[in-house]
């Protein structure tokens, strides 16, 4: 019959620091904690106060100047055209200012910047200015270069430049032993960040202007060329063309050249349509003048001495018909009359004959007129077609040259504004607020330094604390039971206050007693079938309180009217007969080694139902006895007499009696000692018991001090119990 129940899996939670394996904080076991460890909190506590305090006495005052620029995306534009490429640069700021203002920090913090305010302050001939930064002079035979950057590296490390989020205002702080120092620098900063923007605009402009330079003698030479080959071919295809301006593209002034042969023609055509509308005239008054009588030709009526003579002979008419009026024909003035009449008459037909002959002469002259120009005309046009097929590579030549032509003009144009808005560039960035010298120093700080201080001295401590509880499982108050060793608290019991918990035993009034009694109650409800009859009372190391524990318990059970039975299993350093006064000669070695009964070798005690095997004389192999087959059946047959059976076994560290006997029995009860450096004994001592699947049934803390819930810890792991010696005392 297998004596052993089912073994107490472990706790598979981690163990908590704070004494609890849920959730917030136990401040109980804190406080144990805190102390247990008392001094070690007040001197860190005090120590890091006190090396604050010295640091701050000792730190050289720093005093920090700050002054404020704003840093725009633009420059203000002087000329009304600003040059192509800042528009576009502008552009891209505004669209990513986060990424121009981070680019405008870097270069305040560049080093190229920092040489540029050593160079202007001459801080390289300053002895005061490496000093002021703290830093180490040049050191002997550095060459200026070496200075200046050893000078430049102290700027930037004391250099800070801050902008707000949603800000384009810039702070520059600069720290320095010397107030008036730092402030002159933070200046120095913002009047050179700004000269160097503008360089930077000026040099850029610069490398433009250059670049225009070269194509522009590029473009010049082509143009030159091109010209010259335009001229070549219109020479040698015997091309002459008359020059004429006409506006050209971009409102620049274009040559366009015509042939003299286009020119001929032109001016030709023009005439022989001049010649064709004057015979076309001509005509018409030739074909007026004889389609009726010549005297009612418009022609001759309007002619000033036809139009005289008509006068005359309508004068002489009228003359001629008065005087015969008065006379007859043949009468001497009427045929003077006459005479006169006839001359007028013959002179006005001789007029009209000539006016009709010049018109006539005209109207000739006009046919042949252009009869000859229409025959130049038609020469001419055979001329300018064979001209025009002359010209096809002149005008290609020619398109060629007018190309050049406004490259060059519009490069020469840019090259101009170039030059014009080099010497006028505006920056971007505008101060604010000039550094003023400050008056008081920015560090150290001295409450600043002590709140430092004092969290240092929270956070080490918390940390060296923590590193010890990691390394130690120590147990100071009751929860530390479930929470590190992750078993069940069956009880507390107290420290004694007497000479001997024994004699606490004997009143039942008293703290301990009623402790054990509340033990027994818990061990009562153990198992789902109440108390075990097989019991064994174990602990990690020797003192910890378990054979007073044992002999305790088994003085409560028997209270109850329970049949106890008691065996001390120590056969090494046995301690349960001192509390009968027995010498010990007989007990559980006669036991195991004979086929003696433990009812028949157990002692009596004064309470009636309590008995107590003695350990026996110590054999020299206990860990054999405890083994055998013998010792299972021995309590095999005391099951048979007792109602209980408490075993006092050895401590569990260093020896194999106790994780035997753990294998065989009902139940385990575990006693921890409060407030005992262990380093890692208890962990250690249970993963052994559980290596042989015990049922434990839980653990009780001995020797608690509620007013001093806490324990020492320990950094190191160790086993006293293999300095566990046999003791041959009194029997």
């Amino acid at each position: 019959m297998t004596l052993s129940t089912a073994a107490t899996p472990e706790a598979s939670e981690p163990e908590n620091p704070f004494g609890q394996t849920g959730g917030g904080l136990n401040f109980r076991y804190i406080f144990a904690m805190l102390r247990a460890n008392l001094t070690l909190v007040s001197s860190l506590f005090f120590g890091s106060i006190l090396v604050s305090l010295a640091a701050t006495l000792l730190q050289t005052p720093i005093y920090t100047a700050r002054g404020t620029i704003q840093i725009n995306s633009g420059a203000n534009r002087v000329l009304s055209k600003d040059n192509d490429e800042s528009q576009g640069e502008d552009a891209s700021a505004m669209q990513d200012a986060d990424r121009y203002l981070k680019t405008q920090v870097d270069i305040l913090k560049s080093r190229s910047l920092a040489l540029r305010v050593v160079d202007a302050l001459k801080l390289v001939d300053n002895p005061t200015f490496f000093t002021s930064m703290r830093g180490k002079p040049p050191r002997a035979g550095s060459t200026r270069n070496q200075a200046s950057l050893l000078a430049a590296s102290l700027l930037m490390k004391s250099l800070d430049v801050t902008i707000p989020r949603d800000s384009r205002i810039a702070t520059i702080a600069v720290e320095s032993a010397d107030p008036t120092l730092s402030a002159k620098i933070a200046n120095a900063y913002a009047s050179e960040f700004i000269q160097s923007n503008l360089q930077r605009k000026f040099e850029s402009s610069g490398y433009a202007r250059e670049f225009l330079a070269r194509q522009l003698v590029q473009v010049k030479d082509k143009f030159e060329q091109s010209e010259r080959t335009l001229n070549d071919y219109a020479r040698s295809a015997g091309l002459i063309h008359s020059g004429s301006t006409s506006a050209g593209t971009g409102g620049q002034p274009a040559m366009q050249g015509t042939s003299v042969i286009g020119a001929s023609l032109s001016q030709f055509n023009q005439s022989a349509n001049d010649a064709k509308a004057r015979r076309i005239a001509a005509e018409s008054r030739w074909r007026a003048i004889n389609a009726g009588p010549l005297l009612n030709a418009s022609e001759v009526v309007t002619n000033a001495a036809v139009s005289s003579l008509l006068t005359q002979r309508a004068t002489a008419l009228a003359a001629l018909e008065e005087e015969r009026a008065r006379h007859l024909d043949g009468y001497p003035t009427v045929a003077a009359k006459q005479a006169q009449v006839q001359a007028l008459n013959s002179q006005i037909q001789t007029l009209a004959n000539n006016v009709r002959n010049a018109i006539r002469l005209e109207y000739e002259a006009a046919l042949k007129s252009e009869i000859e120009l229409n025959s130049q005309v038609d020469r001419l046009k055979a001329d300018t077609l064979n001209e025009q097929d002359r010209s096809v590579q002149y005008n290609l030549l020619q398109h060629e040259v007018e190309t050049n032509r406004q490259v060059y003009d519009g490069l020469l144009q840019r090259y101009k504004e170039l030059n014009a808005s080099a010497g006028i560039s505006t920056s971007n960035i505008s101060v604010i607020d000039i550094a003023q010298i400050p008056t008081r120093p920015s560090s150290p700080d001295v409450l600043r330094n002590l709140l430092y201080g004092f969290a240092a001295s929270i956070v080490l401590t918390t940390t060296i604390l923590l590193i010890k509880e990691q390394f130690d499982d120590s147990v100071r108050i009751p929860e530390d039971i479930e929470s590190k060793l992750a078993i069940p608290l069956l009880g507390v019991i107290p420290v004694s206050n007497g000479d001997s918990p024994t004699m606490d035993l004997d009143d039942p009034k008293s703290q301990i007693s009623e402790a054990y009694n509340s033990l027994r109650g818990s061990l009562l409800f153990a198992t789902p079938k109440g108390l075990p009859q097989l019991i064994m009372v174990t602990s990690a190391q020797p003192a910890e309180g378990k054979s007073t524990s044992s002999y305790a318990l088994a003085r409560t059970l028997a209270r109850m009217d329970k049949k106890v039975l008691l065996v001390d299993a120590d056969l090494r350093r046995p301690s349960q007969h001192r509390y009968i006064d027995y010498d010990n000669q007989k007990g559980l070695s006669d036991v195991l080694t004979t086929r003696t009964s433990m009812a028949e070798l157990a002692q009596q005690a004064q309470q009636s139902t309590l008995s107590l095997l003695t350990s026996g004389p110590i054999p020299p192999s206990p860990t054999e006895l405890l083994s055998s087959l013998r010792f299972r059946e021995a309590l095999e047959e005391a099951k048979s007499v007792y109602d209980v059976i408490i075993i006092d076994s050895p401590p569990v560290l260093g020896l194999a009696d106790a994780p035997m006997i753990a294998a065989i029995v009902e139940g385990v009860v575990f006693m921890v000692e409060s407030d005992r450096s262990r380093h890692g004994a208890l962990k250690t001592s249970l993963r052994r018991l559980r290596a042989v699947h015990p049922n434990i049934l839980g653990g009780v803390l001995t020797k608690f001090d509620p007013l001093k819930s806490g324990s020492r810890y320990s950094s190191y792991y160790g086993y006293e119990y293999y300095q566990y010696q046999y003791s041959y005392g009194k029997r």
